[in-house]
């Protein structure tokens, strides 16, 4: 219920209202508008190319040498967001923060970011979606993204003065979730109604659990 449900404070209780998709409450570190479907793909890990293998060290011993690594990096990561983009992919889905050159390849390629989720919405969304996180390096970069998720919208949201990531997600067995958006005047108020909300859906859980006879 924390991740499917948003608080706005000073606005009036009317203006609470029930949303199709997800709200992440994030803005973009990239926006590029799509239409139609598309596809997003969730990772957990920075999609800057590392130079060295996991607990080496690189070393460079002039300024070429540092030149054309980080000419290889630049490379390595437009490959990277063109490898997205055939497999239709627009939006990217991180839980860590991406460095600025994967952002600047992002936009340069049309494919949105979102940066910066908690475990718990990562955590929600393979569970509607199906799918687990991308690994970008795992493989030799060329056959086709099975792990993407199909998406019908991905918007900017404006709740109150926060700027929101608004994402329309198809989930498993043509499941679309939505989002409540609870606004009241102050938090105190916003807080009541969700305790109530809560209480009200986990006492239908429990009249509409199977019983196995």
């Amino acid at each position: 219920f924390a991740e499917l449900h948003a608080a706005v404070d000073g606005l009036p209780v009317e203006s609470s209202r029930v949303l199709p998709g997800l709200v992440l409450r994030r803005d973009f570190a990239a926006y590029c508008p799509a239409g139609g479907e598309l596809r997003a793909v969730l990772v957990t890990e920075p999609l800057r190319p590392p130079l060295s293998a996991p607990g080496g060290e690189f070393a460079v011993s002039s300024e070429g040498q540092y030149g054309a690594s980080r000419r290889w990096i630049a490379r390595r990561t437009e490959d990277l967001m063109k490898r997205l983009r055939r497999g239709n992919v627009k939006l990217l889905l991180s839980s860590v923060k991406q460095e600025e050159v994967v952002i600047y390849y992002a936009k340069l390629h049309g494919v949105s970011v979102v940066e910066c989720l908690s475990s718990e919405e990562v955590a929600l969304v393979c569970e509607i979606t199906g799918v687990a996180p991308y690994a970008p390096f795992g493989d030799n970069g060329h056959g086709e993204i099975t792990d993407a998720a199909a998406a019908t919208f991905c918007r900017p949201l404006l709740l109150g003065s926060k700027r929101c990531a608004h994402i329309g997600f198809t989930g498993l067995r043509a499941f679309r979730p939505h989002c409540l958006i609870l606004c009241g005047p102050v938090d105190s108020v916003n807080e009541q109604h969700a305790a109530a909300l809560q209480g009200a859906f986990t006492m239908l859980q429990q009249l509409f659990k199977t019983v196995d006879q």
